[in-house]
């Protein structure tokens, strides 16, 4: 097993202190830190997949949660410095009975690397907590993250309570994780869909309009 193969494992186990030891091993190793987010991905997918099948409950996805945040810390400096002048503002949150925030932070912390303001909302948010964000920040992007199945009834409530705010053609809304595809971008009514943290920042820049 190599190096990313023992990553993927380690993680998708919730061994914190294993993972955070082959974090700073390949940081040492001079490997790019996008290889790193890349295979963050596939464990959280995993993890995602052993919570749906009753392997995994609530606990192991805030487990999962803390450790991210750990190796988010020691990526964070290598992603870019932030940038002073904002290129723009975006929300963003796991929708109501998602709990899961690994992929949320990710796209945070690259988004904050980029030169973007961002407003974190948190897990497990109801619409109307969105609704009355975009009316107090006035984003240029909405985020609405979820990694289970079930996130995704939650994401479409939450777009058709944007839409009945009235609000709807003020901000541009991306659905992210991994159960979201083009066809759960057509059903929930949102602008764009990303299953991968530097894939779902380079579709909110474009939605902004920056490059």
């Amino acid at each position: 097993m190599n190096l990313r193969e023992e990553f993927v494992e380690k993680l998708a186990d919730l061994e914190e202190s294993k993972v955070i030891e082959l974090t700073k091993r390949r940081i040492e190793s001079k490997e790019n830190p996008f290889a790193i987010l890349e295979d963050i991905r596939k464990a959280t997918n995993i993890i995602g997949k052993r919570f749906e099948e009753g392997r995994y409950f609530v606990s192991d996805l805030i487990m999962a949660g803390e450790i991210l945040k750990q190796v988010m810390e020691i990526l964070k400096p290598l992603l870019g410095e932030k940038k002073a002048e904002s290129k723009g503002k975006v929300v963003i949150g796991s929708v109501e009975g998602d709990v899961h925030d690994i992929g949320k932070n990710i796209v945070i912390a690259l988004l904050e690397a980029e030169g973007f303001e961002v407003v974190d909302l948190g897990v497990d948010q109801p619409p109307k907590t969105f609704v009355e964000a975009i009316k107090q920040h006035k984003p240029q992007v909405v985020g609405l993250s979820g990694l289970l199945t079930e996130a995704i009834e939650s994401m479409k409530k939450t777009i058709d309570e944007i839409k009945e705010a009235g609000l709807r053609n003020k901000v541009k809304i991306i659905v992210g994780g991994g159960r979201t595809s083009e066809e759960v971008k057509q059903y929930t009514g949102a602008d764009d869909w990303a299953d991968d943290a530097a894939i779902g920042v380079k579709k909110i820049k474009a939605l902004v309009g920056v490059s």
